[in-house]
């Protein structure tokens, strides 16, 4: 079989899953010919076959449908060879609108050095660094999706949710208790800071599910070494952010200077 034969067999398979996904579960908000078009963007030539790859190793089993899509990334719910539900986050390469917002979080990282500029492998490096984050932090027991596999433009994560269905950001969930959502956010940004190293960067509560009744961190791609010339003005950025939410919720949550001491102790940066 020849290479365009075998990507044009790749794509018929995976739309006719996409389209049985929308059939079965009525999960998907947009029309058939809107997510088809989709499908056109996400699934280039490169990506295709970077997905063939990852089949062809059992690293998926099964592709259904999109769960998010934004302007970076989609990510799609799916299933490895033994059932185990994944999260496949396909990383936009016909997208540059975040090529120029990416550099800060890269230059200046002691991981990531002779950093090519053009696009494509701008975005292959930030699938690498969001995968080595997760890596790092849930090795040092930080409440994060659990890494499974990258390879170019695709990143595969245990999935947070049940039957496809995302479990809700913090932002969209009434919580019975705060208070203690409130501590347990800031003991995984201090157990990230301290045992993984890293700064989150970009922490909010959009950036935040909250899955059995705990916090669970995601969106980690463009959290930074400790050690990043910036890594303290993102902290003090991720620290303001949690308390204006949670005061918000009518937390007391002290100052600032106390909280950015209490995540970082006497670590060196």
């Amino acid at each position: 079989m020849s290479g365009r034969r075998r990507r044009s067999k790749v794509l018929e398979k995976l739309k006719r899953r996409e389209q049985r996904y929308e059939k079965e579960r009525m999960m998907l908000t947009k029309d058939l010919s809107s997510e088809r078009a989709v499908l056109e963007e996400v699934f280039d030539r490169s990506t295709l076959m970077t997905i063939y790859r990852l089949m062809n190793k059992g690293v998926i089993g099964e592709i259904y449908g999109s769960v998010k899509a934004g302007k970076e990334s989609k990510l799609y719910w799916g299933k490895d060879k033994e059932g185990n539900n994944l999260a496949i986050k396909i990383f936009l390469t016909v997208s540059a609108e975040f090529k120029k917002g990416m550099l800060v979080y890269i230059q200046g990282d002691p991981r990531f050095t002779g950093v090519r500029r053009d696009t494509r492998s701008l975005i292959y490096l930030w699938a690498q660094k969001e995968f080595k984050n997760l890596h790092s932090a849930f090795e040092a027991g930080v409440s994060v999706p659990k890494p499974i596999a990258v390879l170019r433009n695709v990143l595969i994560m245990r999935f947070i949710g049940e039957n496809g269905i995302g479990a809700p950001l913090l932002r969209e969930i009434s919580l019975k208790n705060p208070g203690k959502i409130y501590r347990q956010v800031l003991a995984n940004v201090k157990r990230l800071y301290r045992k993984a190293g890293l700064v989150h960067a970009d922490l909010s509560e959009y950036n935040v599910m909250i899955w059995k009744g705990k916090p669970v961190l995601f969106d980690v791609s463009q959290a930074v070494s400790r050690k990043h010339p910036m890594a303290n003005e993102f902290l003090l950025r991720d620290l303001e952010n949690m308390i204006r939410y949670f005061k918000r919720l009518g937390v007391a949550v002290p100052p600032i200077e106390e909280l950015f001491k209490k995540v970082t102790g006497n670590v060196k940066s």
